[in-house]
């Protein structure tokens, strides 16, 4: 790692008391390996279970987490809020992932090596192992997309993600601040910009505790305010 780079990792958090523990370790581990100057950044979003007593907790002994609180706005505006927060900070690189477990701190490495090759770098998860549901979601999100914007995204919301903050930080301006899918934006502009990207296919475990918040009623009602407001924001992305 050059001597001026820093990665900030975001992982918004919200009612993960019973995964919350593992995940700051694994991915603080991360963290440690690619220098002092890089952050671990979870972002309490609200919870109303013992998630940020853990967490704060955790910032005695994991000396890279940075923990913010904040009122409950939903995994969107969560996310938007780590992002700022790693470029006010000068973060070189940001990376987000979510807090459930899903996902393994062990294939970040190879995103990592190859890092100054690429504006972006996505997990693309080609077996979904949390439900018939969420792989649907996938899919249809994937059509959604191309119906809206025209291009094709393998993964549009993947929650493994490793992006420059130079390529980034432009790209956030178009993007109300509490928009509930910004990765699903994102992602389009990486692939309509042709900016330097690629899709890697990662492990996408089942959730490792807590309660999933996303049931079929929710999902339908994101994916109609979706489609709403794609097209809404289609002038401003295109």
């Amino acid at each position: 790692m050059n001597k001026n780079e820093s990665l900030y990792i975001v992982i918004p958090a919200y009612n993960e008391q019973d995964t919350i523990s593992d995940v700051a370790h694994e991915w603080h581990e991360v963290v440690a390996l690619t220098g002092e100057d890089s952050r671990l950044v979870i972002i309490n979003d609200g919870s109303k279970d013992n998630t940020s007593a853990k967490l704060h907790n955790l910032e005695n002994t994991l000396k890279q987490l940075i923990v913010l609180d904040k009122p409950n706005g939903g995994h969107g505006s969560t996310v938007l809020y780590g992002y700022q927060y790693a470029i006010k900070k000068n973060a070189s690189y940001i990376f987000q992932t979510d807090s459930d477990g899903q996902t393994l701190p062990s294939e970040f490495w190879q995103f990592w090596k190859v890092r100054q090759s690429y504006d972006a770098q996505f997990g693309f998860r080609k077996v979904r192992q949390d439900g018939l549901a969420r792989w649907i979601v996938t899919k249809t999100l994937r059509l959604v997309v191309f119906a809206q914007f025209h291009v094709w995204v393998t993964d549009a919301n993947t929650p493994y993600r490793l992006m420059t903050t130079q390529t980034l930080k432009p790209m956030l301006d178009k993007i109300p601040d509490n928009y509930n899918l910004p990765n699903v934006l994102i992602s389009v502009m990486y692939v309509r910009e042709k900016e330097r990207f690629r899709f890697s296919q990662i492990t996408f475990r089942p959730r490792q505790g807590g309660v999933n918040s996303i049931n079929i009623r929710s999902i339908i009602k994101i994916g109609k305010q979706a489609i709403h407001d794609f097209s809404h924001l289609r002038s401003s992305i295109i």
